[in-house]
């Protein structure tokens, strides 16, 4: 998966595709779209928590971009100019029915709560180290969902995926110290919840994963063969952290956002198919005369 907020990102290189799409190069418009997809679909699957949803908040997305490319003036870079149109589409698009599956930290909390904590043998350990890892990431890809909108993009991008402060801003359309502090914010909030819940960061907390994992699946709710989150794959959010951004304002951020980096990034979610079907589209072949 490309990462267009590389450092060996050439923005050069993407505004002579977007000239060559906008003349009717059906080729350099399949390029834009496959370079950025794959990052675009995996911010998409953690801001929305389910990868059915993912997937077609993609596909709206890059319509929306593509039939756009047309009012790119050249005066800015390519990439700033794509990624608020990214991020301006998932904040304004309609509720998923996964984010309505959240309301806020405290019903989350309380939920987890309900959650039996039963008692594991070290085979059983050992038996449920991969339901575990499932029941962690979808876990804390719950604990996104209980910030908004905005903080929860903020965070997989300023926190996560460790974009910098002068580029979040940018995207965001806010000052480096606002997108600072809206970073802080989002950051403290899940800190304070995982510090007081989580046994990831908090020894104490009696809450744990393999416990809760071996519950659920006695209940129905997790299955070895149907997981979402765990996916097998060698490539994870922190593959694609580069340390060109400013360290956090608070020590204590550091471990549990290292946890976040920890989780996959899909490769395998049919992107061929969406990019055929954009680029056969009817409609945008009329648009840019490809």
């Amino acid at each position: 998966m490309q990462f267009p907020f590389s450092k060996s990102y050439s923005d050069t290189e993407q505004q002579n595709l977007v000239k060559q799409a906008i003349d009717g190069n059906k080729e350099s418009l399949n390029e834009i779209i496959s370079y950025h997809q794959p990052f675009i679909y995996n911010v998409a699957w953690k801001t929305c928590h389910n990868p059915i949803d993912a997937q077609d908040l993609t596909q709206e997305v890059l319509i929306k971009v593509i039939t756009k490319l047309g009012q790119f003036n050249f005066k800015s870079k390519f990439r700033t100019w794509l990624y608020r149109i990214v991020v301006n589409e998932f904040l304004q698009s309609k509720r998923r029915k996964s984010e309505k599956q959240f309301s806020d930290f405290d019903d989350y909390g309380e939920r987890l709560d309900q959650v039996p904590n039963p008692e594991l043998s070290i085979e059983e350990e050992i038996s449920y180290q991969e339901l575990s890892k499932e029941m962690q990431v979808q876990c804390m890809s719950g604990m996104i969902m209980c910030l908004n909108r905005e903080q929860r993009l903020i965070f997989i991008l300023g926190a996560s995926f460790g974009i910098d402060h002068t580029l979040g801003a940018d995207i965001f359309g806010v000052s480096p110290q606002n997108f600072r502090i809206k970073l802080h914010r989002a950051r403290k909030d899940l800190f304070n919840y995982m510090n007081n819940k989580c046994g990831l960061v908090n020894k104490e907390n009696p809450c744990r994963c393999p416990k809760k994992a071996k519950a659920l699946k006695q209940m129905g709710v997790l299955d070895e063969e149907k997981m979402l989150f765990n996916i097998k794959t060698k490539v994870k959010v922190k593959d694609f952290v580069e340390n060109n951004h400013e360290e956090a304002l608070d020590d204590f951020t550091t471990t549990y956002t290292k946890l976040f980096q920890e989780h996959p990034v899909k490769d395998d979610f049919d992107k061929d198919t969406i990019i055929k079907e954009l680029i056969n589209n009817d409609k945008l072949s009329n648009y840019f005369k490809i």
